[in-house]
């Protein structure tokens, strides 16, 4: 790998990329695909699969940052002893269940989709038929109230409905919190539920899906992948940071809409400048 300033440029970009994309319902990784395929960078082919996957943990310890005190399962009312928080410890168990489709669907046909659907035509394809999902989705949630309000009251039924429309998110342009946050919405789950479920569910999820790529890229990094490494999650987690915090305030007056009409848009122009 040659690192220069053109390609540690193009690194800070791709952080840039994932950190704002991972979080909103448009696919960090078909994005950073888009990107690297407009705009290569000057890595070997193993390096780049793992590289676009393991960036996306420094945008989830941003979650773990902003939401620890949420996520962790203990609480101390002195130094000394710890107590069990019973409902996020279950919330925990759910997510777990919630985890399992993907990863069975992950281990079986992860290496297919590397080999046969990273291209633009697929991710142009997933942004376009998701986005007409989402506009139709909150047309059709504008006549109903949500059954499930807040994230501790999701049930596991519930939580492993949203895990098998998570296994959409395999293919590259569908995005993992789009799918979630579909799938949340179908079934009756409120938009700021679905956001924080997708972020508890985004952290067992790319902890696994990085220690995979990590283990079949090997751990003989070189000085120079291990800074494009750290810079790129670097800049991801001080993206995300900004990301999750105008998300949250942005579902609370607003549907996911515009984000439908977004992929529609960035599908369409991928397709015109395929085609010409």
């Amino acid at each position: 790998m040659t690192l220069d300033l053109m390609e540690m440029l193009k690194v800070v970009f791709l952080g840039i990329v994932e950190g704002i994309t991972e979080w909103l319902p448009i696919s960090s990784t078909g994005h950073m695909l888009l990107v690297d395929h407009f705009m290569t960078l000057s890595m070997s082919a193993a390096f780049k699969e793992m590289f676009f996957v393991v960036i996306q943990l420094g945008a989830i310890l941003a979650v773990v940052v902003m939401f620890f005190q949420k996520m962790l399962p203990f609480q101390w009312k002195d130094r000394s002893q710890p107590v069990l928080k019973k409902d996020t410890l279950s919330l925990w168990v759910k997510v777990v269940v919630a985890c399992v489709p993907g990863a069975v669907v992950t281990l079986l046909f992860d290496d297919y989709i590397e080999a046969h659907l990273h291209t633009p035509l697929v991710i142009a394809a997933a942004l376009i038929f998701y986005g007409i999902v989402f506009i139709l989705v909150e047309k059709g949630n504008q006549k109903r109230q949500p059954t499930t309000v807040k994230v501790e009251d999701i049930s596991y039924r519930t939580a492993l409905l949203i895990g098998l429309f998570q296994v959409l998110s395999i293919i590259p342009g569908t995005s993992r919190s789009g799918a979630t946050i579909i799938g949340a919405l179908l079934i009756g789950v409120s938009r700021v539920a679905a956001a924080e479920f997708t972020f508890f569910l985004a952290v067992p999820v790319m902890i696994g899906l990085s220690a995979i790529k990590i283990m079949k890229f090997g751990l003989a990094f070189t000085g120079a992948e291990l800074l494009v490494l750290g810079l790129g999650m670097a800049v991801a987690f001080a993206v995300s940071i900004l990301v999750i915090k105008f998300l949250m305030e942005y579902i609370k007056k607003h549907d996911f809409t515009v984000f439908g009409w977004y992929r529609i848009a960035l599908g369409v122009i991928v397709l015109l400048v395929l085609a010409l």
